[in-house]
């Protein structure tokens, strides 16, 4: 038993590879999907929404993790809670101060981060139990996770849904636009080809991370 845990031990290398690739919290565990939906029509969005993302999720997972073992166990939940919510906050008003426009654009997504399972759920499996820089790590990991497959849509609805990248026009003069991919159906389907696509090109993925549960 010793030896397998040592074996299971979780490294920096193992903890980017399961965020971005193997635990993709997107394709595999299916988890944030309604920000994933709702940004991805323009790429601007998606890159602040990623961006966010990666901001809190990093900085929470840290901070839980570097107050992990003075944190009672029956605050710990609130306390997590607490930590994101005032990141997200902090987040929310400097995209209001120097994004308004892209701020107004993502509506309420940028603060709905706090009720993201992503980050709550890697704060409470994985910070909680694994010291600072690591925790950080993987935190980084599932918001790249996320961030990569938001792009990979974002890529393939804005150009296709509005004929343009970034609001610049790169489709031909005589290209029209395919409205459907702007909207909720729209969104729907390129999720799932893309989940279809990554599912069949490695069956194996999905949910099982292996480096959730260790000693402080």
């Amino acid at each position: 038993m010793a030896v397998h845990s040592l074996e299971m031990k979780p490294t920096l290398s193992s903890t980017l590879k399961n965020g971005v690739v193997k635990d993709n919290p997107v394709l595999a565990q299916v988890l944030g999907i309604c920000s994933a939906l709702a940004v991805t029509n323009r790429m601007d969005t998606t890159l602040v929404m990623c961006s966010a993302l990666l901001f809190v999720a990093a900085l929470s997972c840290f901070l839980v993790s570097l107050l992990r073992n003075v944190t009672p166990r029956n605050v710990r939940m609130i306390t997590q809670m607490l930590i994101i919510a005032t990141l997200v906050i902090v987040a929310d008003l400097y995209l209001k101060s120097h994004y308004i426009v892209l701020s107004r654009a993502l509506g309420p997504y940028v603060g709905l981060i706090i009720t993201n399972c992503i980050i709550m759920g890697r704060c409470e499996a994985f910070a909680s139990r694994n010291k600072p820089v690591l925790a950080m790590m993987d935190g980084a990991a599932n918001a790249l996770g996320y961030g990569l497959v938001l792009i990979i849509i974002a890529l393939v609805r804005e150009p296709l849904g509005s004929g343009t990248l970034f609001g610049y026009q790169i489709m031909p003069a005589g290209y029209l636009p395919c409205r459907l991919m702007i909207m909720a159906p729209g969104a729907f389907l390129a999720m799932g080809l893309l989940v279809w696509i990554v599912r069949s090109m490695y069956p194996q993925a999905g949910p099982g991370c292996d480096t959730c549960e260790h000693e402080h």
